[in-house]
């Protein structure tokens, strides 16, 4: 990438204005014209609402809303270079212009959680211990992330640009050092990412992609005998990669940063370890970064990490969430008396971060997983998707008003119901979030595939894509939008520039299926096609109304 270019993306991150997220990128665009020449809609006038409620559905397809369509931008398998392909499980997506000027051509960013081994290796039996090494390493390559360039085309659709020398992959082989000060489990340098859920942007122009449940590939550490840690299995999925690759399971869990232009990365130990779902970053008036990441578990905490200056995630403060008292509890281990009885030093506890949040007082939540900020009103909302152990089936969004909102550097905040997931709200298990460029709140829903169209959410259909107006007579209804296909789920939104596209993860679909001869699902190409999770782009009148329109009512 030239440094001419280098200067115009961050000059179009600067221009963005205010913290970058999962979301997208917030961006006035009511100065850009009093009138827009492709819509003839002029500054001022009133339109009706353009998106309205879509039926659930059991369908293998993707349903949306009257005014939207879709194209599938990339499925996995696809080329993105001579030796490079798509990998599998797409989840948090993100877009990074190169030029402010020209927002129609950069690098997409997008997460590969984890793998369905028949599909990905073809290994089919419960005996894993029978899997061979090169089935291990298939399964090591589909996961990661992937970065390729795309660009709109002269018919105006987004396509990738196949074997630009920026396209790349990182797997689960990727070597990725830690940005620390002392070794992690004995080593600088981690064999990999993997379990990358959802993510963030940095004002810088990196991204930020997470590492959730990372047990399940080298399992975890048991430290209940201090004089003795030994490793365990994952108690639901352990896919024996650990025969051919001894690796500890302390390298993983991390939030990783990663460069779009240079593929370059680095594991950040100050954020903490846990099961990661997101990375969602605010910068301060003063330059700091304040970074927040729930740990995506049933009875697990809400994180928030101050950074020491700008511009560096290396050093600064974490934080854990009491809830019930509005108070953010050191977890530096100078600061805590019991930190200092329980763990040897600092890294200890940033490695054993879970054990440390319960120690100081965090708050268990049910399943903290995306986070946003609101751009209009400052308030920092976190999908708690389910906690079904505790007769929690349905999820909130919890609401954290910071005591100071515009920085967010405050210890204090208070915590409140945004919206309660059951059927008199229309949603279910609310899990990835995104705000448009108008404000509107987007939510994807995350029901299992084993649970869908089962008590109690036999009244939701497949997992849907919703949005909540922010104005207007339905301000703060939940309507839904699109309907996922079958056994899949919508992850990862992420807006375009100008809010025109929304780019969506279509994940696991077909993912019940017990053989290749009894596929439940058969998206996107139809037929007896296998499943494959894709990324998709949404687009239509609908959203180019939604985005251009001053004033909007039903």
């Amino acid at each position: 990438m030239k440094k001419q270019n280098r200067r115009s993306f961050l000059q179009f991150l600067g221009r963005a204005g205010l913290g970058l997220s999962a979301g997208g990128l917030l961006i006035n665009l009511d100065s850009c014209s009093s009138e827009n020449q492709n819509t003839g809609i002029k500054k001022g006038q009133i339109l009706p609402f353009p998106l309205q409620d879509i039926p659930h559905s059991l369908e293998d397809k993707i349903i949306l809303a009257e005014g939207l369509n879709y194209e599938v931008l990339i499925r996995w398998g696809d080329a993105i270079s001579e030796k490079d392909t798509f990998g599998y499980n797409n989840d948090y997506t993100a877009y990074i212009p190169f030029d402010a000027d020209k927002p129609d051509d950069g690098m997409l960013w997008v997460n590969h959680e984890y793998l369905k081994e028949l599909f990905v290796s073809g290994f089919n039996d419960t005996d894993r211990s029978k899997k061979t090494k090169e089935e291990v390493e298939k399964e090591m390559y589909s996961v990661g992330g992937t970065l390729v360039r795309i660009k709109k085309d002269e018919n105006d659709k987004w396509k990738i640009v196949a074997n630009d020398e920026r396209n790349r992959r990182l797997t689960a082989k990727t070597e990725i050092p830690f940005d620390w000060n002392e070794p992690i489990a004995g080593s600088n340098i981690a064999l990999g990412t993997f379990a990358n859920c959802s993510g963030g942007v940095t004002p810088w122009g990196t991204i930020l992609t997470c590492e959730e449940n990372y047990e399940m590939f080298y399992g975890e550490t048991d430290y209940s005998d201090p004089g003795n840690p030994k490793r365990i299995a994952d108690k639901y999925l352990d896919y024996g990669w650990s025969a051919y690759y001894d690796c500890p399971p302390e390298h993983y869990g991390w939030v990783v940063e990663v460069n779009p232009l240079s593929g370059e990365a680095k594991k950040l130990v100050a954020l903490g370890r846990c099961a990661h779902e997101c990375a969602t970053v605010h910068q301060a008036k003063d330059g700091r970064l304040v970074v927040y990441s729930g740990d995506d578990s049933n009875d697990r905490c809400l994180y928030k990490f101050i950074s020491k200056e700008a511009e560096n995630l290396r050093e600064g403060k974490l934080y854990v969430a009491d809830t019930k008292k509005g108070e953010w509890l050191s977890l530096v281990y100078e600061e805590q008396e019991i930190l200092q009885k329980n763990f040897k030093n600092q890294t200890e506890v940033l490695v054993r971060l879970r054990e440390a949040a319960v120690l100081v007082g965090g708050t268990p939540l049910h399943r903290p997983e995306d986070i946003e900020i609101d751009p209009l009103s400052g308030n920092v909302l976190i999908s708690l998707t389910n906690n079904k152990a505790k007769g929690d089936y349905h999820g909130e969004i919890l609401k954290i008003e910071e005591e100071d909102n515009d920085n967010k550097t405050s210890l204090r905040f208070k915590a409140t119901t945004f919206l309660a997931g059951g059927e008199e709200t229309g949603f279910t298990c609310p899990d990835n979030m995104a705000f448009d460029p108008k404000g509107n709140l987007w939510l994807t829903s995350d029901i299992s595939g084993s649970a869908i169209n089962l008590e109690p959410y036999q009244n939701f259909g497949n997992n849907g894509l919703f949005m909540v107006p922010n104005r207007g007579k339905d301000k703060g209804k939940v309507i839904q939008v699109a309907s996922a296909p079958v056994d899949s789920e919508f992850t990862g939104p992420f807006f375009s520039p100008d809010g025109e596209t929304l780019f969506l993860s279509v994940q696991h679909p077909g993912e019940q299926s017990k053989s290749l001869d009894k596929l439940t699902s058969n998206w996107p190409d139809g037929g007896m096609n296998l499943p494959k999770p894709s990324v998709v782009c949404i687009y239509g009148q609908a959203l180019k109304d939604l985005m251009r329109g001053d004033e909007i009512v039903d």
